[in-house]
Parts: C-alpha cells; structure tokens; sequence
C-alpha cells in the first residue's frame, strides 16, 4: 500500500479500554495497537478512566494534577473532583502519553462496564453482568475531563479520535459549548463506531439530564435523538468524520436489513448525508507469535507458517494437563477433556450471548457431539446466565464426558493456551464489526470456523478458514463437519490454509498497513474542521 504523506503531528485518542490496563472487549486491542503504530510518526495521546481494578503505579504511571469538572444534574450544579495520572514513552521508535482520568466515580467500579459478582455482593441492586447504572455520567465524566486536560496542558491536537459511543460526544461538545469551540476549531475529530448493536450505543432516553450534564444546547440535544432517545452517534454525525471497523460493517449498515440489530442507525445516517466509511481493524501479529512462548505464555514454541506444529502438540497436552490436574484458578472448570492426542480440538473464546452466535453453537453441539465421536471441543469465556447454564449442562452430560470442557472466566494468558491449543476455532457470531479472534487464531494455527458476516468476510473459505452463510445451529455444524472432514482425510490442506492464513494477515491486516488508511480519515477530518 503506498504510504500517505503525512503532515500531522499531534494525535489524542479517548477511549474506555487499552489493552494492558483496562479492557472488555476487541477496543482495547485496537486502541493500543493503533496508538503504538501511530506513535512511530506523530506525537500520540491516550485518555481512558483509572478503574477500581488498576493500580497506576505499578505500571509507571506519575500524578500528574487534579482539577474539578463541572457535572450539573438537572437542577444542580455540581462538580466531580478528579487527578491525572501520566506515563511517557518516547524513543526513536515510539512517542506516546498515557493519561488515566482517575475519579472517585470510577475507583468504585470493578470491571469496566459492568458490576461484578462482588459488586452485587455488596449491593444486590448491582447484579453481576448488568451496565452500570451511572454509564452516561461515566462516559461524559471522562470527556470532559479529557477536554480540560488538553486546555491545562495548552494542547491543541490536529485530530481527536474518540472511540465508540462512550466518547462520541466529544465532537459536539468541542464544536458547541462556549470556551472550547474556538480553542479546538482547528482540530479534526473522528468517531470509530466498533459496534453499532442494540445497546451499544450508548444513548438516554432522560433528555433534560443529557442537557445539564453535557452543557450542550437543548436544541443540539432536541435534534440528535434515535427512537426519542439522545444518540452520541448521531449527535457526532454534524461535527466528525465517522468510520466502522470494516469495510462489510459500514456496508450492513447502509444497504442491508441487518441495520435493525442497530435501531436501523446506519439508514438514519444515510437519510441525514451522513457518510459512513469502514476501516477493517489491523494486528500487530508480533503480539501473538507462538514461537515465542515466553511472551504468550503457552508452553512450547511452534510455528504454522513454516509448518512446525511440534510445539503445538505440546500446547494441546499441557492444556489438557492442567484441566484435568485442576491448575486453573482463574476459571471454573466444567467437563473435561480426555488425553486424545489424535482428536481435533474445536474451540471458543468471547462473551455468552447471542450477538456472539453461542446459542447457535449449543444447538449445533446438541446435535454434532452424539453423531460424531471424534472431536473435543473447549469453551472459554462468561456472560448469559442462561447460555451459561445451557453450556455446562452439555459438559456434564455422562455421554460427553472428555469430549467437551467449559472454562467460565477469562485470563488473557488462557486464551493464549487456547488458541495455541486449537485445531479449530469457533465464531457463530449473529453480527461482527470486525473480529479480532479471527486473526488471533489464524496466527496460532487455529483454523477459524465463521458465519460470513460483517468483518468476518475477510476469511476466505477453504483457503483460511471455513465458512458459512445463514445464522443457525444447522448452517454451523455443516461447517463444523466440513472443517472434520478436511481433517482427517486432507491434513495436508489444513497445514496449506494455515500458512495462507498468516501470510495474508501480513500483506493485508498488520496496523503498519492499515495506520495509512487512517491517516487519510484524520486529513478528512482536518479538512471538515476548516470547512
């Protein structure tokens, strides 16, 4: 791809999740990826919230300053204290500042978006896995503090890049409330929409209170509104350039029905002129280099694209191992795994629910596990109690016993083992802006087994993975049968599409590729702000 010119030099991104100090989903991947990437040729920011579950020091972080932002309620005016913690990493290759918002809103928060078993413990109206109550103040909270702190710090960066509807509010409030929008006037703004689902977007239906605690005009508010409820993504649509994490996701969203797991957004976009590009999301594929098992924590170096699957064997014993001996304090353990070495091990990582196609997948195994004997499957990962409940009762059952094991928890290094682990890995989802396990998995040696849709288009069928085209439990065990097959009767084309796999990932998806694409969205957003 031929580079881009590039004449910025100051970059902020905000943002609820980095990955190695607070995350919950593929965001966290993207925001640390991308910044890094970034900061080899432009001066990159960082603003996220310090959570209860951090401690800054530990990771190199200073206090910085403290200052008040103002955080009216309907009917009162009120401010919320907070601090700054800062971390610098500049070097020839990289120039970059972390900055934690740290409030006693937040230090009360145990997970990112949601409460906690000791949360609810605490405070039984906090039940685990439901969002926070306060979400909207939290979102609003961090950037208002990110606004203040580039005023304290005279920084006028060339873009702003807020990520997903926790800080698409940014735009609006730079461009409308008085003390900002002449400060900021030069500075493009950018929304990456990572999941336009149902939920996601962040929106409330209390529109007196979006007006006090946002400052913004109540006819800015009046006119931004989805279903009746205030919209960040809509209200950022006037003042920002706005991008999805792939190519076929912006496409869903304009052109298709599947725009109704949004509240129909992406048509109500398209009605206002709203244009609405895709970015399909890079990795870093150093990150998950299985030949180097003392950074991914797996117990044996291998390599799929030079055809060394030794040490891959080795990851599958060790974790079956450490299953069956009860080493895993991280999770809960459910089922098990037998020591078959010759059977194909299938598996899953990610959130319970039905976005992720987990429903679907409890069908197809219903089916698949009593018709075919020779495959195990292993499923990592916490969410619907139901699908929870669903999932355990499959790895309980006296005729799957070492066939199917359930981890309920999650532990980054796990999902290394995993992956490593893997023959096969498993993404039902019903919708998908990017994914991100797709890559992972190819990197690890793990064939993925995916529903065509959103970014998931980017596995090719039969050539780096396998593929199928309707949501149903049926329409994924023929995939899943299909993948078997070629297994056991064509073991030569699994080690062809291992290596197709990784070697596309480098010539396409590595972030030193896709950085140039968004470099060319920042000049768009520069180029908007003068307009």
């Amino acid at each position: 791809m031929k580079k881009t010119k590039n004449t910025l030099s100051n970059i902020w991104l905000i943002t609820r999740e980095y990955d190695g100090l607070a995350g919950a989903g593929g965001v966290k991947d993207v925001c640390r990826q991308l910044a890094q990437e970034l900061s080899r040729s432009v001066r990159v920011s960082v603003c996220l919230p310090l959570y209860g579950f951090m401690t800054p020091q530990p990771h190199g972080f200073r206090l910085l300053d403290q200052f008040q932002v103002d955080m009216n309620y309907v009917g009162e005016e009120r401010r919320e204290d907070v601090r700054i913690w800062c971390k610098q990493s500049k070097s020839d290759k990289n120039n970059l500042t972390l900055y934690l918002v740290d409030s006693p809103r937040y230090q009360e928060k145990k997970s990112v978006y949601t409460y906690t078993l000791e949360e609810e413990d605490e405070d039984p109206t906090h039940v685990q896995g439901s969002g926070h109550y306060d979400y909207f103040a939290m979102n609003i909270l961090l950037q208002k503090s990110a606004i203040s702190l580039m005023l304290l710090l005279n920084e006028r960066p060339d873009v702003i890049h807020c990520h997903d509807g926790h800080t698409a509010l940014i735009p609006a409030m730079v461009r409308e409330n008085a003390g900002y929008r002449h400060f900021f006037r030069n500075t493009g703004l950018v929304v990456t929409i990572h999941n336009a689902g149902t939920g996601y977007h962040q929106e409330i239906a209390d529109l007196p209170f979006a007006k006090s605690i946002t400052g913004l005009p109540g006819n800015v508010v009046a006119k931004n509104l989805l279903d009746g409820r205030f919209d960040p993504f809509i209200a950022a649509s006037s003042y920002a350039v706005l991008n999805t994490v792939s190519e076929n996701y912006a496409r869903e969203l304009r052109e298709t029905d599947d725009d109704e797991l949004t509240d129909w957004l992406g048509h109500f976009l398209a009605s206002r002129g709203v244009t609405l590009s895709g970015i399909t999301n890079g990795i870093s594929p150093d990150d998950f280099d299985p030949s180097h098992p003392e950074q991914t924590g797996i117990a044996a170096a291998y390599s799929p694209e030079l055809g060394d699957l030794k040490g891959k064997e080795a990851c599958k014993r060790d974790l079956i191992r450490a299953i069956t001996q009860k080493e895993l304090s991280s999770v809960l353990a459910y089922g098990s795994l037998s020591a078959k070495q010759d059977l194909p091990l299938l598996t899953f990582i990610g959130r319970f629910s039905s976005q992720k196609g987990v429903d679907k997948l409890i069908g197809a195994l219903e089916t698949l596990l009593p018709m075919d004997a020779g495959f195990q499957v292993l499923i990592l990962g916490t969410g619907s109690k139901e699908i929870e409940k669903g999932l355990i009762r499959l790895s309980e059952m006296k005729a799957n016993r070492g066939r199917i094991c359930v981890l309920l928890g999650y532990d980054p290094l796990l999902a290394n083992r995993t992956y490593a682990a893997g023959d096969f890995f498993l993404i039902p989802s019903r919708y998908e802006p990017c994914g991100l396990t797709d890559y992972i998995a190819q990197l690890f040696g793990s064939i993925p087994i995916v529903h065509h849709i959103g970014g998931l288009v980017k596995v090719i069928d039969s050539k780096t993975g396998f593929v199928y085209h309707d949501h149903s439990s049926a329409a994924l065990m023929g995939a899943m049968q299909r993948a078997l097959k070629v297994y056991r009767q064509k073991p030569s084309q699994i080690r062809k599409m291992q290596k197709t796999a990784i070697k596309t990932i480098k010539e396409q998806y590595t972030w030193e590729k896709v950085v140039q694409r968004y470099l060319k969205l920042y000049a768009s957003a520069v180029k908007m702000s003068k307009l």
